[in-house]
């Protein structure tokens, strides 16, 4: 980009236009208004979220762009590396913006989903007219109906959230090493765990009809090893969001879409011609991914090519951090596994560096080469007297047979460099040299197609494992 419309983007990036003061304006007064009237009539828990969600929007987009140059003083910044002109800094960790006033939507949208509740414990069995005594009240003759283990849901999500945006934030101030910061989501993760021990309590997974005749029953209780299960979930989810990064837009715009994916899984329960089951557990999905799309939608205005902001760890985290609050308190997280084909074949596609077997540079964001204005991969080198171990050298020639790797080999047959791990330089290792917007959108869209297939396997083939699938209509009975 010519360096006049970079300094533009640099010098501009503080103030709001008059047109876009003028519709975060118009955006917020609507949904104060809409807001109002959900109050004064039973409370509408979705259309409360859904204004709630426009105020955090409109609250996100313009914080993003007031406190940039603060954020630049205080250090956080940096400069984008696949950009021909870099000179001039950009502000990071923006993504604490964004769970910041996340967090505060969250905990005033509170009430709205426990309004009925709230009506039926203080004013007499819902009658707004009927007034009860406080000694009444106080001798739990009400109190007792009020849905507890539902608000207790509420604030074990809310503390995860906050734990984890608080360990997002220390690892971008602190710069945390990989081998630290893995295992940091497992601590935030703990309120969940408790609540699901205490509320839900069920560790049995439906065996395939292929095996039933085997183990002789059609659940399989697996014990604490669930617990263990999701402990490891809750580790990979924040993790994998933050593996697939290096590029403008791709950690907001995957998140988005894996977001929209599950609201879409989320509304198949809602159009059901029944009362289903699980309506509840997907409302309350529902009421969390809303306000994430809020906040996350105007980041990404902001991140996506070429990006005026950085998000950080911090959203990467917090992003993942919400789609396992979601999937575990939700009781979904099979589901969400299907929606993170891209994540799981990124991270055993990086295992290898990861893990030490082949050498890892701090960055492996693609390589922009500033001739062509074009990403290529990125390399990693290797020295003549540093080779890889023959097992390992087999195993990454193997990987270039498959168009796995690309490999560059002196005259020796020793080798020069090989592409990085990531799902970023091998996408450009089968498509080519390409736009860093262009190569978004692709990843982007591949993610979506993937997401959908996930959900057509879960509500179609696995009938064919399965004696049933919980949407009726789409194919079983519940």
């Amino acid at each position: 980009m010519p360096a006049s419309v970079q300094s533009s983007h640099s010098s501009h990036s503080s103030h709001l236009s008059r047109i876009e003061t003028l519709y975060l304006s118009a955006l917020t007064l609507v949904c104060i208004a809409v807001l109002i009237e959900a109050f004064k009539g039973e409370g509408e828990p979705l259309i409360a979220c859904l204004a709630l969600s426009g105020l955090a929007f409109s609250a996100t987009y313009s914080m993003i762009r007031w406190l940039g140059p603060t954020f630049i003083k205080a250090g956080l910044k940096g400069r984008d590396l696949s950009k021909s002109n870099n000179s001039h800094y950009l502000p990071e960790c923006m993504g604490g913006v964004c769970a910041a006033v996340y967090l505060l939507i969250i905990i005033v949208f509170i009430p709205f989903p426990f309004y009925k509740d709230i009506v039926v414990a203080t004013s007499g069995g819902g009658n707004r007219d009927v007034v009860m005594n406080v000694e009444f009240v106080q001798k739990g003759r009400l109190l007792h109906k009020f849905p507890h283990n539902k608000l207790a849901s509420f604030l074990s999500a809310i503390i995860s959230l906050q734990s984890i945006t608080l360990l997002g934030i220390s690892d971008d101030l602190f710069d945390i090493r990989w081998r630290h910061k893995f295992f940091i989501p497992a601590f935030a993760s703990i309120p969940l765990l408790v609540i699901y021990f205490v509320d839900f309590g069920v560790t049995s997974i439906v065996l395939p009809t292929f095996l039933q005749p085997y183990v002789g029953r059609e659940l399989f209780d697996l014990g604490f090893l669930y617990y263990g299960y999701m402990s490891a979930f809750c580790i990979f989810s924040p993790n994998s969001i933050n593996i697939l990064a290096g590029i403008n837009g791709i950690e907001v715009s995957q998140s988005i879409v894996i977001a929209l994916l599950i609201v879409f899984n989320d509304v198949l329960y809602l159009i059901t011609p029944y009362p289903h089951p699980a309506t509840d557990s997907h409302l309350f999905s529902l009421y969390f991914l809303i306000p994430f799309l809020g906040v996350s939608f105007p980041l990404l205005i902001h991140n996506w090519y070429p990006a005026r902001v950085f998000v950080g760890d911090t959203y990467c985290y917090f992003a993942g951090m919400v789609f396992v609050v979601v999937s575990i308190l939700g009781h979904f997280s099979k589901t969400l596994i299907l929606l993170l084909i891209p994540q799981i074949f990124n991270f055993v596609y990086s295992a290898p560096q990861l893990f030490g077997l082949v050498p890892c540079p701090r960055h492996r964001l693609p390589h922009f080469n500033a001739r062509t204005g074009l990403l290529e991969p990125s390399v990693t080198k290797w020295e003549k007297d540093k080779q890889p171990r023959p097992i390992v050298a087999q195993a990454l020639q193997m990987l270039a047979r498959f168009k796995l790797l690309r490999i560059k080999e002196d005259k020796q047959g020793l080798i020069e460099e090989t592409s990085n791990f990531t799902i970023l330089n091998l996408w450009l290792v089968w498509r080519g040299p390409m736009r860093e917007d262009t190569l978004a959108i692709e990843i982007t869209a591949m993610q979506a197609l993937l997401g959908l297939f996930g959900l057509f396997v879960r509500h179609r083939l696995a009938l064919l494992i399965f004696r049933e699938d919980n949407l009726s209509f789409i194919g079983g009975a519940v």
